[in-house]
Parts: C-alpha cells; sequence; structure tokens
C-alpha cells in the first residue's frame, strides 16, 4: 500500500502546532554575556514539500563563525525590545527579507549557551518562521551566499557523519549535516537536531 506524502501545508501547520506548543529552555544568566538570535525559516517548495534557509556567512577575520553555514542572525542592539525584533532585524539585514512582512514568526526553541574558548559568551535563542515561496532572498556584506535545502534530506540520519572541522588552525573532530557541498555543523546543527526532536 502506498501511503500519501502530507502536504507541505498540513506539515506546517503540524510544525507550528509543535513549536507553539513547546516550552522553550531559557539559558541562565550569569556573568558576562551578550544575547543574541537566529532564524529557522521555512517554506514551501515547487514539489510540495518544506525548504530551509541557510546562509554562508562571510570570511571576516572578527566574525568567529567566519566562513560558516548558519541561520540568518545575530547580536542583539539596543533598538531590539525583544529577540524576536533581533531575529527579525538580522534577517532582513543579511537577506533582505522581513519576516513579519513577508511570512510570520511561529515561537521560539531552546537557548543556547556554548561554553568554549574559541567563543564569545554568547546566548542564541532560535526562532522558528515561514516565509511565502516567492519570497526573495537576497546576500549582504556578512552573508557570502544563501542557499535552500529540502527539510527531509537535511533530518535525514544518512546526511550526519563524524568530520573533522578546523577552526583557526585546529582541526577537531564533530557530528556535522551533509548536503551538496556545505558542511553544517556546531550550533546550527544542534539546532536542527532540537527542531526536529520538538516536531516530531
Amino acid at each position: 500500500m502506498i501511503v500519501a506524502r502530507p502536504s507541505a501545508q498540513s506539515r506546517l501547520a503540524h510544525i507550528a502546532g509543535a513549536v507553539r506548543a513547546y516550552k522553550p529552555v531559557i539559558a541562565e544568566r550569569d556573568g558576562t554575556f551578550f544575547e543574541a538570535a537566529v532564524a529557522l525559516i521555512l517554506r514551501e517548495s515547487d514539489d510540495d514539500g518544506l525548504e530551509i534557509l541557510f546562509i554562508k556567512r562571510a570570511a571576516r577575520a572578527d566574525d568567529p563563525w567566519s566562513g560558516q553555514i548558519a541561520f540568518p542572525g545575530g547580536r542583539r542592539d539596543a533598538v531590539d525590545q525583544t529577540l524576536e525584533d533581533t531575529a527579525v532585524r538580522e534577517t532582513h539585514e543579511e537577506v533582505g527579507v522581513d519576516l513579519r512582512q513577508h511570512g510570520a514568526i511561529i515561537g521560539a526553541l531552546d537557548e543556547l549557551r556554548p561554553r568554549i574558548a574559541v567563543l564569545p559568551p554568547v546566548i542564541v535563542r532560535p526562532f522558528v518562521s515561514t516565509i511565502a515561496a516567492d519570497a526573495s532572498v537576497g546576500t549582504s556584506d556578512e552573508v557570502a551566499s544563501s542557499f535552500w535545502a529540502p527539510l527531509d534530506v537535511i533530518l535525514d540520519p544518512a546526511a550526519v557523519r563524524s568530520t573533522e572541522i578546523v577552526v583557526r588552525g585546529t582541526g577537531m573532530m564533530r557530528p556535522a549535516i551533509h548536503f551538496e557541498e556545505h558542511v553544517i555543523w556546531g550550533m546550527t546543527e544542534h539546532i536542527l537536531r532540537r527542531f526536529e526532536e520538538i516536531i516530531t
């Protein structure tokens, strides 16, 4: 018996319900840190599937995530009343998409607070959002390129393998998602795994 694949709209409705019902874990605010937010952006694809947006960060000496595959986002500014505002502003600045005008913010995921020496003391809150399939995505000084990837491919366990990652001349083995020529690891891979757990 052939089981029909759920439509993109029904899958988005399921994802939205799961994310809205989830109570995200908030990181402890102690010591010195700064806050940031990123946007996990979904859209319907031409084949009635779902796609997710990634950016490749521009190579910059002052960016600890220089050249990595990531979600749009960045540091909270004084103009941002909330971290959701940060995600919206940074997404617009980096890829030219207004998440509130061209789509919707669904909800937040668990905050991340990496505690490793090569990274600054940051707390990152991911937000799940959707945009219209025909919304135009651009680049900026902070973004070298962007690409859409099928959500099912990104979340496929077969796409994950232990990979040597070189950061500032130091190699380390980390789990990473491989999609075409892209390697997705670190906080971005961690956010995707938590997102998968919540929507499954």
